[in-house]
């Protein structure tokens, strides 16, 4: 199997988790095979020209199947939302380069916010009771996958932005008083920006999940460079192709 394939998948189950935000389990045969944490895939809407990015939740490669945790955000995910049981959608996947989970025997910290947490779970499945779970939501009605990753063994702590649940503030506020020995973050740049900011007092090394508007989803449009930090100076990568994880430190936040 070449590194990414395009087929049509299944959807076995659907529901909605909290207002305007879905999780989608299809059947998808070898990409699950080939599916690594962090990686996405793009889906196929029909009467739209542009396919819509959405990050692999979970990977479940013995039934062959792959989950999808999204949010509605315009009129493709929009049309998605509304695909039913029993419908094929097309996808082309596994695209992107994942998380480097290294020695899952380490204390990890994962750090989340919003609809940047789906991706985060089937990073943290492996690390288990030695992976601390940080989310930050706007309120309680929008927390999602708390008890996916409870039931995993994680230790998960939330962060609201209205103090509607747990701490009210800044989800790498979180961090206080915990040790960890790598960190693993997905979600808005200035959060992303805080967990590298966080790593790099402690010492210790983290991987950010960047989120950019998407196009062809395999580095050929150069439409989501980011800027990052090359042996020679500043350059730019593709966070479809290159990405969508990078090392904190290779990253140019502008700060």
């Amino acid at each position: 199997m070449k590194k990414y394939d395009v087929r049509d998948c299944r959807i076995l189950r659907k529901k909605e988790i909290a207002p305007a935000i879905f999780d989608l389990t299809v059947e998808a045969g070898q990409m699950a095979e080939a599916a690594r944490p962090g990686q996405f895939a793009q889906f196929f809407v029909p009467g739209r020209t542009l396919r819509r990015p959405i990050s692999i939740c979970g990977i479940d490669r013995r039934a062959g199947t792959l989950r999808f945790v999204f949010q509605v955000r315009g009129e493709g995910t929009a049309l998605l939302a509304r695909a039913k049981p029993g419908q094929a959608l097309n996808l082309l996947a596994p695209l992107g380069s994942g998380f480097r989970l290294g020695d899952t025997g380490r204390r990890a910290l994962f750090l989340g916010g919003g609809v940047g947490l789906p991706p985060l779970l089937a990073a943290a499945e492996p690390f288990g009771r030695n992976a601390v779970v940080a989310a930050g939501f706007r309120a309680r009605g929008s927390i999602v996958l708390r008890e996916d990753f409870e039931r995993l063994g994680c230790r998960v702590l939330i962060a609201t932005d209205d103090g509607s649940f747990g701490h009210r503030g800044p989800v790498t506020d979180l961090a206080a008083g915990l040790e960890f020995d790598a960190v693993f973050a997905c979600g808005p740049r200035p959060m992303l920006r805080a967990a590298a900011k966080l790593a790099r007092a402690r010492g210790v090394p983290c991987q950010v999940s960047m989120e950019e508007r998407m196009a062809c989803g395999i580095g050929a449009c150069l439409g989501c460079a980011v800027r990052l930090r090359g042996k020679n100076g500043e350059t730019y990568g593709m966070v479809c192709r290159d990405g969508p994880v990078f090392d904190a430190s290779a990253v140019v936040w502008g700060d």
